[in-house]
């Protein structure tokens, strides 16, 4: 059995493991905050974040994405209606996790975790502006020739990953090319199946389409 990779195993197996996640983040969508135990808050938490980055894209892949964990149609709506226009001037940091002391009978921790929806504040929100207008404001400057060779400064991007042979690049909204099912991810080298215990969790770098190619371009299955 493939060893969790944040944190202790809630649940007796995978398969359970992923009905408590989806459970928790049913409830937390629909209620706004939840009691529960600080090991299964710091594994919910992950997941809430990212279903929340989904409901932000507000297309309909997004949405079936989240349909694959959140079943209950009325809380999909609630998040992406109500919960996601909250969460727009936020770049991250969705959940908050407050403990609250222990269990009584097995001492275990306890935890509340909800969603932070109160908008930013005003100077939060004038950094931002004033960081978004330095970084408008340096496009042109850069695009422009320097007016001395000795003063130019050389600059140094990282090059984009290279698409590996017999594989496709990732679409911008994350779907699947058709025929390909695999999923590549550049920075570990691994490859997830559709019936691996992480692939709806990963974001596809590279598609591949079959894991025979995967490891024909140097990847390895997850989890072996």
């Amino acid at each position: 059995m493939p060893t969790p990779t944040k944190g202790p195993r809630v649940g007796g197996g995978p398969a359970h493991e992923r009905l408590i996640l989806a459970n928790l983040a049913t409830s937390l969508f629909e209620h706004d905050r939840i009691t529960t135990t600080e090991a299964k808050a710091k594994r919910l938490r992950p997941l809430a974040e990212r279903m929340i980055t989904f409901a932000k894209r507000g297309d309909l892949h997004a949405r079936r994405r989240v349909l694959t964990v959140v079943r209950d149609k009325g809380v999909v709506h609630r998040l992406f209606a109500e919960i996601a226009p909250d969460m727009a001037a936020r770049e991250g940091g969705y959940t908050r996790i407050t403990k609250i002391g222990a269990r009584k009978g097995d001492n275990a921790p306890m935890v509340v975790i909800e969603l932070v929806r109160e908008p930013l504040s005003a100077k939060k929100a004038t950094v931002r502006e004033a960081e978004a207008a330095t970084k408008r404001a340096a496009k042109p400057a850069a695009a422009e020739p320097a007016a001395e060779p000795a003063a130019e400064v050389e600059t140094t991007e990282a090059p984009a990953a290279e698409v590996p042979e017999g594989a496709v690049a990732a679409t911008e909204d994350g779907a699947a090319p058709e025929g390909y099912t695999v999923k590549g991810n550049a920075d570990s080298g691994l490859y997830h199946e559709p019936d691996g215990q992480w692939y709806e969790q990963t974001v596809a770098e590279f598609w591949f389409k079959s894991a025979e190619d995967a490891e024909a371009a140097g990847y390895k299955k997850a989890g072996a």
